[in-house]
């Protein structure tokens, strides 16, 4: 299991964050049957959608996962919510096992993990008013009764900037940002210490996506909320994450402080992603060097051996065919899976 990294304290916002672990996975992996036997009638293949990911949450810190869409970011967020049950590996929360947990013992450890999906309109029942969806946990968990329930729905309206008016108002009535921010209000809702944030502004416009995550970081500032936060627009993740890590492929190639990993990337896929990110001034983006790859994405039913990358690296040697690269420290204050990182 990798050690945590990164920097103890948000300058941006001066908030000390503790170096507790309060989420961390260890080899997980989730594998997908796919094709089927006429014969026998069972899967003849499988897509390796996540493939050993190890990875840690601090107290307090938001980790961002970045990669391209098919890299299994999607497929990690649900394995650590267990939201979908894992081939192989675990999931640590608190010190407790969620991938051994009973369904009575998960019930109870919902209280401290949930998750903010994507699209905002698509996780809300639309028979159900945005009042009695954001309720829905406390009804399910049975920690309040209806009267309290309802002051709590309230309080938790105004805490992301809902008119309580709206309390009887359905999904359709309400643009996707205030939508957003109701599926927002129904994962505090029974006050959890980590939140899986699922792209979530990736669905809206961009001056709404602005709104959504000064909230989340008000949010954390406030209620010392630890955020894992999926997310493909890497301008986003630099301004919100304490720690970045790339994936490619169902696997982790670099973990390290947004400013080691958008300063100086290491792995050659991380240096792709990279250069791919728009910058504002004209004459920085007429000398900054396009890294343009070569093919398309392998399949997952068939990742290449050795490095996965390597199919579309410019760096690839003879060992990269045979060796899978560790996700070690190999300087610079980072993590690489790379035979010959920068």
């Amino acid at each position: 299991m990798p050690p945590p990294v990164g920097s103890a304290f948000n300058v941006s916002e001066g908030i000390a964050m503790s170096n507790e672990v309060i989420l961390e996975a260890s080899d997980l992996t989730k594998h997908f049957p796919t094709g089927a036997s006429k014969l026998l009638q069972r899967p003849t293949q499988v897509v390796q959608a996540v493939d050993g990911v190890s990875l840690s949450l601090r107290r307090g810190s938001t980790l961002a996962v970045v990669g391209e869409s098919g890299c299994g970011k999607s497929t990690l967020a649900r394995l650590l919510a267990r939201l979908i049950e894992p081939t192989a590996g675990s999931v640590i929360l608190n010190g407790v096992n969620l991938t051994n947990a009973s369904s009575k013992e998960m019930l109870k450890m919902r209280r401290d993990i949930q998750v903010v999906f994507q699209d905002p309109y698509a996780c809300l029942n639309p028979r159900h008013s945005i009042g009695q969806s954001i309720g829905t946990p406390i009804r399910i968990q049975k920690t309040m009764s209806r009267t309290d329930e309802r002051h709590r729905v309230f309080e938790l309206m105004d805490l992301v900037g809902l008119s309580t008016e709206h309390y009887n108002r359905f999904p359709h009535e309400f643009s996707g940002g205030q939508r957003q921010r109701a599926g927002i209000a129904r994962a505090l809702a029974l006050q959890p210490k980590v939140i899986i944030a699922d792209e979530p502004v990736s669905a809206l416009d961009v001056s709404i996506q602005a709104q959504i995550l000064n909230l989340l970081e008000k949010l954390q500032a406030d209620l010392d909320l630890s955020y894992v936060f999926i997310a493909h627009d890497l301008s986003v993740v630099r301004h919100i994450a304490d720690e970045v890590a790339v994936m490619y492929l169902g696997k982790i190639v670099e973990i390290g402080t947004p400013e080691a990993v958008y300063g100086a990337p290491s792995h050659p896929y991380t240096q792709a992603l990279m250069s791919a990110v728009p910058v504002p001034n004209p004459r920085l983006a007429a000398k900054r060097k396009r890294i343009i790859l070569t093919g398309d994405v392998p399949s997952p039913v068939n990742p290449p051996s050795g490095c996965r990358f390597r199919t579309r690296c410019a760096k690839v040697q003879d060992i990269c065919a045979v060796e899978e690269p560790l996700l070690i420290d190999r300087g610079q204050g980072r993590l690489v899976a790379c035979h010959f990182p920068d």
